[in-house]
């Protein structure tokens, strides 16, 4: 039963606030975002259980592309349908692309962009601990039993020693799957729907430098979009061989400038795209970089809704999911290990780290509020010592 039209709008609206903010504050990668989007949508509003929360995250690792941002897509879809994944997708994209957009500006003017240390100095520490507190809150519903704490741990200690994210990922689920179904397999079984969707082959090479080269920038993004799995090291060996090697439109210092750029700013770290379309092409060229590198997603997600509740409506398809939601925790949990070891370099970050995790714990304050008040205590240091 569909709902009146005014309530439709309203909850388009929330749809609309909810990531708009969550783009604003969504500092510290993939890992944080999740962990905000726990918080703000299981914990604070109740929009879905930690089950089909913890569902959803491990689905988004099966298909490619940023996925912080397919499960926010997928969330809106989860509140308000189609126009819910489309609204929460481009909401949580926008406030990092109009961000990465002014820092484009200015480094195309004066030849760098300006600097963030001071604010990321409290901002990270914080990151951490909201990170840290969803893991915990989602350990009981990934982890759901002995089989998949095994695989969980596993999984961690692979990811630390450097082995390839999708590798776990994939080891994860199949071994799940393998221990639970063994005993009753059924006949002529394969591995399903799940590794059926196809892959855009790069565009033609368009040596012309107007038209020609924004179409080409286009599709060089989109094939990126859709191909990618992985970390943003990934994402930057992509960006080299396309744009570095293979056309020369961008010098490797560009590429490492705007890379960092992604990582700095709030949001998906894929607005790197935003920043080199820019330098590449103006505006035109950073609407239509970020366009291209975020439109498979889209895509992606759509089709996703389509499978997620048949995944686990059969045996073994509930099985890989089981593990592949086991691994993924485990991967959020190391990249959270780097990411302190990165946030931790006194005793005042620690502090802020474990004001952050009190306060977790014992309000229901929103982590909005960490994130502002840790940004004030990195700008305040940094005047005080710079």
């Amino acid at each position: 039963m569909s709902r009146p039209t005014g309530e439709r709008g309203r909850t388009l609206a929330e749809v609309a606030a909810v990531f708009l903010k969550l783009g604003v504050i969504g500092f510290g990668g993939p890992a944080a975002h999740i962990a905000m989007m726990r918080e703000e949508l299981v914990r604070r509003r109740g929009w879905v259980s930690d089950e089909r929360f913890v569902d959803l995250m491990g689905a988004t690792n099966l298909i490619p592309g940023p996925n912080s941002t397919e499960l926010a897509i997928h969330l809106g879809h989860e509140r308000a349908r189609g126009r819910g994944l489309v609204v929460a997708g481009v909401c949580f994209i926008l406030p990092a692309f109009a961000v990465v957009l002014a820092l484009a500006w200015a480094y195309v003017r004066h030849g760098q962009a300006p600097a963030a240390e001071g604010l990321l100095y409290g901002i990270k520490p914080v990151v951490v601990a909201i990170v840290v507190w969803a893991l915990a809150g989602l350990l009981r519903t990934a982890v759901k039993g002995p089989l998949t704490a095994v695989v969980a741990a596993a999984a961690f200690a692979a990811y630390l020693l450097g082995v390839d994210e999708l590798l776990v990922l994939a080891a994860g689920g199949l071994l799940v799957t393998a221990v639970r179904t063994l005993p009753a397999r059924p006949p002529g079984g394969g591995t399903g729907g799940l590794g059926g969707i196809a892959l855009l082959p790069a565009g033609p090479y368009l040596p012309d430098p107007t038209g020609g080269q924004l179409a080409q920038l286009f599709l060089t993004f989109l094939k990126i979009g859709s191909v990618l799995y992985g970390s943003g090291y990934v994402l930057l060996a992509f960006l080299e061989g396309d744009f570095a090697e293979r056309l020369g439109w961008i010098t490797r210092t560009q590429l490492l400038d705007a890379v960092s750029i992604g990582q700095v700013t709030p949001g998906p770290v894929f607005t790197t795209a935003t920043f080199l379309g820019y330098v590449i092409a103006g505006l035109p060229g950073a609407v239509l970089a970020t366009v291209g590198i975020f439109a498979p997603s889209f895509a992606f997600v759509a089709l996703l809704t389509r499978i997620v509740d048949r995944i686990r409506d059969r045996v073994w398809s509930s099985a890989f999911l089981d593990g592949v939601n086991a691994t993924a925790l485990a991967l959020m949990a190391g990249v959270t290990v780097e990411l302190a070891g990165e946030a931790f370099v006194d005793p005042l970050t620690v502090g802020l780290a474990g004001a952050a995790l009190l306060l977790q714990w014992r309000t229901r304050l929103n982590t909005a509020w960490f994130i502002a008040a840790a940004a004030a205590v990195g700008l305040v240091r940094a005047l005080v010592t710079g």
